[in-house]
Parts: C-alpha cells; sequence; structure tokens
C-alpha cells in the first residue's frame, strides 16, 4: 500500500543480507507508541518460484511459538486452574516418578530420584530439567529423537508423546538450573488436558481469537497456501538452498492430517501483524484494542526475571552464555535487567524489555519503557553442525542490524 509507513534505514539494513544470500526473504514492523512507522517486505518466500514476501507472508515462527503459548498458561492460572508452585503430576501422573541423570554425557541409566516434583513455575522458566536431545551427544540425542519423534512433527499422539517424554530422565533436579528444551511443549499439552481439547483451540479461544490473530496456527489452510513461506536453509557452501524438511528432521514439509500432536514451544505459523497484536500485551499492560487477555499484574510477573545469579551465569545455548550480565529469563520470555549490557540477539533496550527469537530467523522484542514493539520474520533454517562451521550465522547479524536501524 502507497501510505504504508518505511523507516529507510531499516530497508537499508536489511536488505544486504538478502542480497548476499544470508536470508531468502524477511518481513519487518516496527510500533512505537500507538501506531505502526515501518512495515516493509524483501526477498522470495520460496527459492523455487521466486514468489516475493509481502507483508501478509505466513512464516514458521519457530520457538517464537514459548511465549504465545505462555501467555494461554498465565491465563488458566489467572482462571484459578493452576498455581506456579504447583506440581504438574495433577495434570501429568506420568512424572510422578522422575530420575535425573547424573551427568548428562552419561549413560541413561546412571540417574538418582528427583528431588521434588516438576512445577509449572519449573516450566514456564526452562527449570524443570527438560532438553533438547541434539544439544547433547550420544545417548541422550539417540533416546530423545527415537522416542519423540520430530521436535514439531512428532508422529506420536499427545498423551503418548507426554509419556515418551516422561520415560527420558532428567538432566537436572526440577528447580535448579536452566536448560532449554521442551518444558514449554509439556506445557502446551497440559493446558489442552486442562481444557479438554487441543492446544489450537485453547490458543484460539485465549489468545488469537481476542487479540484478532487470524492468521496464527499450527496449520496453514489451504486456501492460504498461496502466502505461505516455503522452507529455506543453506547447502554445504553455505549458499541459500531449498529445504522441504527441517533441521534435524524437526518438521516435515506435508505434515499427514492425521497428525494430531501440537508442538506449544515451536510449531506455530504467524505474520508479522498477528505477532505485533500478540506484542503489544506487553507494552500495553495486557489490555489490546480495549480487549483484556491478562491482568497487568500477571504481565509484570511475566516480565520479571525469575533467574538466580548463578542461574543465570551458568546457562548456555550451543556451549556459549545465553544470558551474560543483560538478560534474565522471566515466564516465557527473556528479560533485560542491564540496559547497558544486554545483546540484540535475545532483545536489547530499556531494563524490563521482553522478547525471545525463534530458530528460524525471527524475532521479536517488546519495550514497554518507551512502547516499542519490533518484529522480523524470516525462513532461513541452519543445521546444528551447520552452525558449528559458520553457516547460517548471517541470520543472527540480520537480528542485530534490523533492531540497530529499527530502534536509532
Amino acid at each position: 500500500m502507497s501510505d504504508t509507513p518505511v523507516l529507510p534505514a531499516v530497508v537499508d539494513a536489511i536488505q544486504p543480507f538478502i542480497d548476499q544470500g544470508h536470508l531468502a526473504g524477511a518481513a519487518t514492523l516496527v510500533w512505537r507508541r500507538g501506531r505502526i512507522v515501518h512495515a516493509a517486505s524483501a526477498g522470495v518466500r520460496d527459492l523455487d518460484d521466486a514468489r516475493p514476501v509481502r507483508r501478509d507472508t505466513l512464516f514458521r515462527i519457530a520457538s517464537m511459538s514459548k511465549p504465545v503459548t505462555s501467555v494461554a498458561a498465565l491465563t488458566l492460572l489467572e482462571a484459578g486452574h493452576f498455581a506456579l508452585d504447583d506440581p504438574i503430576t495433577r495434570w501429568a501422573p506420568e512424572f510422578a516418578a522422575m530420575r535425573v541423570m547424573r551427568s548428562p554425557a552419561g549413560a541413561l541409566d546412571d540417574t538418582e530420584p528427583a528431588a521434588r516434583p516438576i512445577t509449572f513455575g519449573d516450566l514456564l522458566t526452562h527449570r524443570a530439567g527438560l532438553t533438547y536431545g541434539d544439544f547433547w551427544p550420544g545417548a541422550l540425542a539417540d533416546a530423545y529423537a527415537t522416542r519423540l519423534g520430530g521436535d514439531i512433527d512428532s508422529p506420536l499422539a499427545p498423551d503418548a508423546w507426554v509419556a515418551a517424554l516422561a520415560s527420558l530422565p532428567l538432566i537436572a533436579q526440577p528447580g535448579a538450573a536452566f536448560h532449554y528444551g521442551h518444558g514449554t511443549d509439556l506445557l502446551g499439552v497440559l493446558l489442552a488436558r486442562m481444557e479438554g481439547t487441543t492446544l489450537g483451540e485453547v490458543l484460539q479461544a485465549r489468545v488469537f481469537g481476542p487479540l484478532g490473530m487470524r492468521d496464527t496456527g499450527f496449520t496453514v489452510p489451504a486456501s492460504q497456501r498461496d502466502r505461505q513461506a516455503a522452507g529455506c536453509g543453506f547447502d554445504d557452501a553455505g549458499r541459500p538452498a531449498t529445504r522441504r524438511d527441517g533441521p534435524g528432521g524437526s518438521f516435515l514439509h506435508e505434515r499427514p492430517a492425521d497428525w494430531t500432536f501440537e508442538s506449544g514451544g515451536q510449531g506455530l505459523w504467524s505474520t508479522v501483524d498477528d505477532y505485533l497484536a500478540f506484542a503489544r500485551l506487553f507494552v500495553e499492560g495486557g489490555t489490546v484494542d480495549g480487549v483484556r487477555v491478562l491482568a497487568a499484574d500477571t504481565v509484570a510477573l511475566m516480565g520479571r526475571d525469575h533467574l538466580s545469579a548463578g542461574q543465570r551465569r551458568a546457562a548456555t545455548m550451543f556451549g556459549m552464555p545465553l544470558f551474560g550480565t543483560g538478560h534474565g529469563f522471566g515466564l516465557g520470555v527473556a528479560v533485560v535487567v542491564d540496559a547497558a549490557s544486554a545483546a540484540a540477539t535475545l532483545c536489547r533496550g530499556h531494563a524490563g524489555t521482553v522478547g525471545w527469537p525463534g530458530g528460524f530467523g525471527g524475532w521479536w522484542q517488546a519495550d514497554p519503557a518507551d512502547g516499542s514493539v519490533c518484529v522480523l520474520l524470516t525462513h532461513s533454517m541452519v543445521d546444528l553442525a551447520q552452525l558449528a562451521q559458520g553457516i547460517g550465522l548471517g541470520a543472527y547479524a540480520a537480528r542485530e542490524a534490523f533492531h540497530g536501524a529499527a530502534t536509532a
């Protein structure tokens, strides 16, 4: 549309990453104090036929799903379904007698009993002792892949998936350490159990419907597939390449219609406008366009660091420190605790800024102090082995460049 506002600096920041093959395409959106000040798209959403990215392109948002599922969970907390300190065993009796590995790199049977049950607060802060198998070599990785299937598209029904996850040992005592993993997926299944329906229907009733997020869900309807971003990744030389199935078998290009597991941690599709509607919750106290989704106190609770100093220092991803001194972790979102040292890789703004990126290149943040929201969606997928070779790192640099231009 001719009257769509555009920040030239944002366009100039993103375009080189597309020209150099670090991104196939991207959509960007910036909101400041009640209005959109930038909306633009560039590149292609399908390498095979060069269809351009548009503002309404549907992207897999990967782990940007986690904050959405977390918000839905907190609506049920407000409704009295559970408390943060409640054991999950009321809704997941499969986890009643968990074992904990003495070393994540050790044998699966070298364990000790869990000192206490996993709580809902543990799931929301990634302190349940759950992980992703690909983060660990050897027996643990093999067991996760064999028992659970793909991280996003699993052939298991939700109840069977929970039973399979509970059959695996934890890698840390509940509450002891931050370990990123399947905690939000498990949380999503528990929300569905509480409501007696599917997770998709819970999210529709509690988040998507109230916020007008018409294009967000676990599948793309046949009538909207012309808007769908196709899987893109990199070949062994680091050049952009079509990728129909997910890294490590995480998802399938054509998910069988009878598969019922819905990944609350990674499985959603969305658009920049839909995600803006969601992110505004964090700058408008839980109420968007007159519709209250969460109480302001609950939003504040989400955006408060819940980790100890030791847990922040020890948290890593891909062998690198995750939070440093600039970030902590709230309930489903990273939180800026020191504006001077917070890297934009997670989120960067005033203290209290929140966000959480996605593994396919998507990124967002909401800064309550200045009323701003930034959203970047893209579809450049990499394997962990490729990242170790430096392939795909440009997608992370693009987030930094976007942040710098969008918040200047």
